[in-house]
């Protein structure tokens, strides 16, 4: 079977394994109060460009979201999001299920806007009874967003701008950060968003780690005592160094971007290959997922052979599907992919 459905199938970058197999034996402080997690918590400092940053190790990015979104909102507070974030479609209602509620902004090719956030803050501040109705605590966004499409520094720069007006902590949610660093179109960096954003995470399980997201909190005012709300939520890893040495290695080198570059070059490559023959695309991602609407022949002929994500169908009888590669997808399965169309 050709594998392009997901970026989250393999294991993790070959360097990360064997600096596993390094350390197996090693005797180290459990919890994360480990050397080569601190080391690792170096890295992305300097990556960000924000030494006074904290830095969490959290498994996976559900897990992440959940108890960060948690851990910065008041019990009668809730989260604006796009109606197609993965907070609000695709995580099992996590975020509710803590009690707060996911408020849903109207979106375009997978974000929001800061004039989004302006009309509904405008809205609830006019409105004679907002004190009986979820307030607004934060705003969520993703970079890359569940589409593959990016937001830019200026469109990054003015939510910012309209999150602090208001006094609206901003979330980043950076599960596929890699492949939205290392696209063509991106003009925002690491160090951009950690100006921008109070608290963001750093991707692992989809860019390269075995497993881990690093979380990073730049805005000192918010999350305190996150530590023990994460233990407390069951999030605390005993061998802690486990996720350290993830992103220790991730971090080094240019491991994230490299990882990072290789998918997008060949989503990219499937991409071109989809125009050329006359698909119709969903939006215009240029990272790792491309999405593409196919006809039921050609959903047949591609899936008895290829693993595709199907996201949904439309009156004309088009399939909307999903094209996702990774640091690890291989050249000759896009080769085969694209023989099919």
């Amino acid at each position: 079977m050709i594998r392009l459905a997901c970026d989250y199938q393999e294991g993790c970058l070959p360097a990360i394994l064997e600096r596993l197999q390094e350390t197996n034996l090693v005797s180290a402080p459990g919890y994360g109060d480990d050397e080569f997690s601190e080391r690792a918590r170096t890295l992305i400092r300097e990556a960000c460009k924000a030494p006074d940053a904290r830095v969490y190790f959290l498994e996976g990015g559900t897990q992440t979201n959940s108890i960060a979104i948690h851990a910065m909102l008041a019990g009668y507070e809730g989260v604006l999001a796009a109606e197609t974030g993965h907070i609000a479609v695709h995580e099992a209602g996590a975020v509710e299920a803590r009690g707060h509620k996911v408020i849903t902004l109207p979106q375009k090719d997978g974000k929001i806007t800061a004039g989004s956030i302006e009309k509904w803050m405008e809205a609830f501040l006019r409105d004679p009874s907002k004190d009986h109705v979820v307030q607004p605590g934060m705003v969520y966004i993703s970079q890359p967003t569940e589409f593959g499409t990016l937001y830019s520094l200026s469109e990054l720069e003015a939510i910012s701008a309209s999150c602090r007006r208001h006094g609206l902590p901003l979330f980043i949610d950076g599960a596929r950060m890699a492949y939205g660093l290392a696209s063509e179109a991106n003009d925002a960096s690491l160090a951009d968003i950690a100006r921008l954003a109070d608290v963001f995470y750093i991707g692992g399980t989809k860019c390269g780690a075995l497993i881990g997201e690093a979380l990073v909190v730049t805005n000192p005012r918010l999350m305190k005592h996150f530590f023990t709300l994460q233990k407390q939520q069951g999030a605390v890893l005993a061998k802690g160094r486990l996720l350290g040495i993830n992103f220790e290695v991730l971090m080094s080198g240019g491991n994230y971007l490299k990882a990072g570059r290789h998918g997008v070059r060949l989503a990219q490559k499937i991409r071109a290959a989809l125009i050329e023959k006359g698909y119709e695309l969903f939006v215009d991602s240029r990272t790792n997922q491309i999405f593409a609407w196919l006809d039921d022949e050609d959903l047949k002929r591609i899936g008895e052979k290829a693993a595709i994500s199907i996201w949904e169908r439309r009156d004309d009888g088009k399939t909307l599907c999903r094209f996702c590669t990774s640091w690890a997808t291989r050249e000759e399965d896009v080769d085969q992919v694209l023989s099919l169309l």
